[in-house]
């Protein structure tokens, strides 16, 4: 189980923990959207799109290494090491995001606080790096359809 709890008072910091104990922090960049996170030792930059329906995620040296499309419709996909993982939103109204294989739900993420923006998932089978794109990804995504009122 991987949680992402605001640590900063305008949302723009995280602290990501798989089952309770710290492995990083989701630092959202201020003017633009996306951010930064180090997993490892490793550094990730995760980039938008103006519209924000399509994310990337550079390792240090600027290589791809995932790719988020669809972002905000009811089924987008990640892409990541030749593998295509499917999401589904649950509802318009629902913080909830399903990991699908096919049209069976395996994983889940969820908003548990609306106010807070806090999210925990359970994503079986992605990489840990992938997780935290997968949550860094939907902090933005949910952040600034808020900020639009949408």
């Amino acid at each position: 189980m991987l949680t992402a709890e605001s640590t900063g008072f305008w949302g723009t910091r995280y602290t990501v923990a798989e089952n309770g104990i710290p492995v990083t922090t989701w630092d959202n960049d201020w003017w633009k959207s996306g951010g930064t996170f180090e997993l490892a030792g490793r550094a990730y930059h995760v980039r938008s799109t103006m519209w924000g329906s399509r994310f990337t995620m550079l390792d240090s040296g600027g290589a791809v290494v995932a790719e988020a499309e669809r972002v905000g419709h009811k089924n987008w996909t990640v892409v990541a090491g030749g593998r295509v993982y499917g999401f589904r939103r649950v509802s318009m109204f629902k913080g909830e995001q399903h990991l699908m294989d096919g049209e069976r739900p395996v994983g889940v993420i969820k908003q548990t606080g609306i106010l807070s923006g806090n999210l925990s998932a359970d994503l079986p089978g992605l990489p840990l790096p992938l997780q935290v794109f997968v949550l860094a990804v939907l902090i933005v995504h949910w952040q600034n359809s808020n900020a639009s009122g949408g």
